[in-house]
């Protein structure tokens, strides 16, 4: 079990946005996250990623057999945990290759794997094919300037260069046309598959990225806990019924 969730409470500005959630996510497994807006989904995601302004008043969550809790936000990060923001900031003034070859290297700080400068953009360029980026797209500042689909397309630049062991995705599908949706879902069943074996944990409200991904669970949120869990019939029936139905 990569994580595992139990009942876990959060508050932000004294106001509880997270009720008691409990859930499991087991290795190289995709799960589905779904809900009505102010369900706590995001609130999850940001809990579990150690955003400063979520505080956690009960539960534990264990990540990979140790208490994700205690660990600060980069930690997290370099524990293998990645989070794809719903609205990406905007970084003027850092070159997206740049914080790219940092973080990379972060992670395998005195190996064999780490890459020199060269290496590295010979990896960034193959990655960038496989999304449909030109390769002058990472010079650019992060997410300065970009659009709502750019801005999702750097998102997936960077789970694909990290592969983590557990990509939370925060409504990665939301504004993106057709043909940037089969691309995104190619990049997630790719690293599924890959060696670095990475789970997920997807937010989303639509079908459309189910069809592509089939997940290995799906799971309502109302209220800050999950209520049902299911597999993929049980999207199907809220996309065509609603979050109200039985």
């Amino acid at each position: 079990m990569i994580l595992s969730i139990k009942d876990l409470h959060a508050t932000i500005e004294n106001k509880a946005v997270l009720n008691g959630v409990n859930l499991e996510v087991g290795t190289q497994e995709t799960h589905v996250l779904m809900g009505p807006n102010g369900a706590g989904k995001t609130s999850l995601a940001m809990s579990l990623m150690g955003h400063p302004n979520f505080q956690i008043t009960k539960g534990t969550v264990q990540f990979t057999g140790k208490d994700l809790l205690l660990l600060k936000p980069h930690q997290r990060a370099q524990a293998g945990l990645f989070l794809s923001f719903q609205q990406p900031c905007e970084i003027e003034g850092v070159c997206l290759a740049d914080l790219l070859r940092q973080a990379y290297n972060s992670i395998y700080n005195n190996t064999e794997k780490q890459l020199k400068l060269s290496e590295f953009r010979q990896f960034l360029d193959k990655i960038c094919t496989k999304l449909k980026l030109l390769t002058s797209f990472v010079e650019r500042d992060v997410n300065f300037g970009f659009s709502g689909g750019e801005k999702k397309r750097a998102e997936m630049l960077q789970l694909m260069v990290l592969q983590p062991k557990l990509a939370i995705l925060d409504e990665i599908d939301s504004g993106l046309d057709v043909d940037a949706l089969t691309t995104v879902c190619k990049a997630i069943n790719e690293l599924r598959n890959s060696p670095s074996k990475t789970s997920f944990l997807i937010i989303t409200h639509y079908k459309h990225l189910l069809d592509r991904i089939a997940p290995d669970a799906v799971h309502v949120m109302k209220n800050g806990k999950v209520v049902e869990s299911g597999k993929s019939k049980l999207a199907h029936r809220i996309v065509s019924e609603g979050f109200n139905q039985k």
